[in-house]
């Protein structure tokens, strides 16, 4: 062995060869894929993170025949060989497919037991079984590539920065605990028992700091810690794209991630987005209008099967002599409802009659929506004369609000009209899941991945309360510390629903791949935002004292974003989750299966730190 790694050194990694190194001298080390014996010829398939190349042991060639016969699947070979052209033996489905390499001498550096699942990518083994071997699995191709793309994305991020006069700055993991936002991990204090540090959701504070300190422009690539309960885009540890400038607007920021986002598209894919944005900049639209026609703030641009809002409509109508429309006009056109904010809404959404729906089809749907907490899903299907078939709303409807809704639908015949009804954010949230849904059934988009097409665009002005139906008060639906629209200054006190702020997301194929704000940085209207959601100034000293402080000390005018390098690279890779770009994921339920974290700890470990566990 040691004369293949002392004196022979690696040449070239298994994927590079080509036709170009026929008759050339090599040297490769790599893993076993496969070992075929044809006619008295040994031949193996050596992988390597770059690819397979086949690899011929001839018992006239060289002295490595046995060992080539001997080697079973994972074997870890060293092989001196000599490029050769295949001829009409070629294989069209790899890159080497049109040469082969002659072994001349080879050596075992390891044997392999064998593996409790092949290594290729069309495995049919559980993710459980694959996650306790990761280290196995990602020996596969297609994760071997997803991580080899993240590396050139970070890089590429450097890259971008450093170009533009950005300064990497870490910030702290361990910090103190603040109720609010994602439920933080808690790390104990040896040193001061009973307190406990909080790990970082995020360097939201820091880097604002970073900001009043001078620093004008920051960007780290960083960990952050959240524990959410797990979905194919979330893990309890993640990673992002961290940023913050001093002295700029929206319009800024915006340039300053889109010049990122065409490199890594360019870098990684080979794409230019120019072709489909030529101006260098992406399409936006209004948090609202986002809402109106789509039920959430990151739409989904591939498709149409838009919302229709028909709340005004069925007012109008006095319901329409559709039962469960008629509480809600009556509540609006009484004004326990207010017109510009109201509780509950109406929409629809139309299935075209190309999508070939059947009833059963149909019922399925319902039990889909069902499963999200809806208590149906009222539908009909047009007639040729517009009338309503397959649907007990047909003996109530009005022939004036069947006329009104099929005209404001723009609904043909054949087509499928689907209602939700009910609170606003319950419809919103119902009726974009089954969007998406109805989408995937037509063959629209691809159950994951992009199926070729990527559509991104800003969502920008969101309001900056939500109401807190529980305890029946406005919270800040993002972060207390980003900047209302001058225009709503006055709104603060008088009408904090309808207040707007410079928050904005970068969204990708239905995707928050980012988001971030104009900060606050004038304490006299911070100060009003935290009365506004109901926190004294005690609690916000309690809270931000630090930050606060901060911005009395002349604070510049800044804003950042964060964009999520773990779900971009998904995207881009196109991976079913990010756990396929992540090297050491957890599971569902926040498992590590292959170190068997999170894991309990001995009695003595919790004396040194003062905790007792429940059971």
């Amino acid at each position: 062995m040691a004369r293949f790694i002392d004196e022979l050194k690696r040449t070239h990694l298994c994927g590079d060869l080509r036709e170009a190194h026929v008759d050339q001298e090599v040297v490769l080390f790599g893993w076993v894929q496969s070992r075929r014996d044809h006619g008295g010829c040994i031949f193996v398939d050596l992988r390597d993170k770059s690819g397979v190349v086949q690899v011929m042991f001839d018992p006239s060639i060289g002295q490595s025949f046995e060992l080539g016969d001997a080697s079973r699947s994972e074997w870890v070979l060293g092989v001196k060989g000599k490029v050769r052209d295949r001829g009409e033996m070629k294989n069209p489905r790899i890159p080497t497919g049109s040469i082969e390499v002659i072994a001349l001498e080879a050596t075992v550096f390891n044997k392999s037991e064998t593996p409790p699942f092949a290594i290729e990518d069309n495995t049919e083994t559980g993710e459980d079984k694959r996650l306790e071997y990761r280290y196995l699995d990602l020996r596969r191709p297609k994760l071997q590539k997803a991580l080899i793309a993240r590396s050139k994305m970070m890089s590429t991020t450097r890259q971008h920065f450093d170009q533009n006069g950005f300064i990497e700055v870490e910030t702290p993991y361990l910090l103190k605990y603040t109720p609010g936002g994602a439920r933080n991990f808690l790390v104990p204090s040896r040193h001061q028992p009973g307190s406990f540090y909080a790990l970082a959701e995020s360097p939201q504070l820091f880097k604002q700091l970073l900001m009043v300190a001078g620093y004008d422009r920051y960007f780290q690539i960083v960990k952050c810690f959240r524990d959410e309960d797990m979905r194919l885009d979330r893990q309890p540890e993640f990673t992002q794209i961290d940023v913050e400038m001093s002295f700029v607007n929206e319009d800024d920021i915006f340039g300053m991630i889109e010049g990122l986002l065409f490199k890594l598209f360019k870098n990684v894919l080979g794409m230019d987005l120019h072709e489909k944005y030529p101006s260098g900049h992406f399409p936006r639209m209004r948090w609202g209008e986002s809402m109106r026609r789509f039920g959430n703030d990151k739409p989904d641009l591939r498709f149409g099967i838009e919302h229709i809002d028909l709340t005004e409509l069925v007012t109008e109508h006095d319901g329409g002599g559709i039962p469960f429309f008629e509480p809600i006009a009556k509540k609006l056109k009484s004004g326990e409802y207010r017109k510009d904010l109201p509780e509950e809404i109406v929409k629809a959404l139309v299935i075209p009659a190309s999508g070939n729906f059947t009833r059963a089809d149909g019922d399925k749907l319902e039990q889909y929506v069902k499963g999200m907490g809806a208590g149906g899903l009222a539908r009909a299907k047009l007639g040729d004369d517009g009338s309503w078939t397959q649907s007990p709303l047909s003996k109530s409807v009005t022939d004036a609000m069947r006329v009104a809704i099929n005209k404001a639908c723009n609904a043909q015949p054949g087509d499928i009209l689907c209602f939700q009804f009910g609170p606003v954010d319950k419809v919103h949230t119902i009726m974009a899941n089954l969007r998406v849904h109805i989408a995937k059934k037509l063959g629209l988009i691809p159950e994951y991945g992009s199926g070729g097409r990527f559509e991104l665009l800003w969502i920008t002005d969101p309001p900056l309360f939500e109401r807190d139906e529980t305890s029946k008060r406005w919270a800040a639906a993002h972060h207390p510390f980003t900047r209302p629209h001058d225009a709503c200054l006055d709104l603060l006190e008088k009408d904090p629903g309808k207040v707007l702020c410079h928050r904005y997301d970068v969204v990708l194929n239905g995707f928050e791949v980012g988001g971030g704000s104009i900060r606050l940085h004038d304490p006299s209207v911070q100060a009003r935002v935290f009365k506004a959601i109901g926190i004294s100034d005690e609690e916000a000293e309690q809270k931000f004292g630090f930050l606060l402080r901060a911005l009395k000390l002349g604070a510049p005018p800044h804003g950042g974003i964060a964009l999520g390098l773990d779900r971009l690279a998904m995207l881009l890779t196109e991976g079913e989750a990010i756990r396929d770009v992540i090297a050491f994921p957890k599971t569902q339920k926040g498992t590590d299966m292959m170190t068997g974290a999170p894991s309990p700890v001995n009695a003595e470990q919790l004396v040194e730190l003062k905790i007792a566990t429940l059971k």
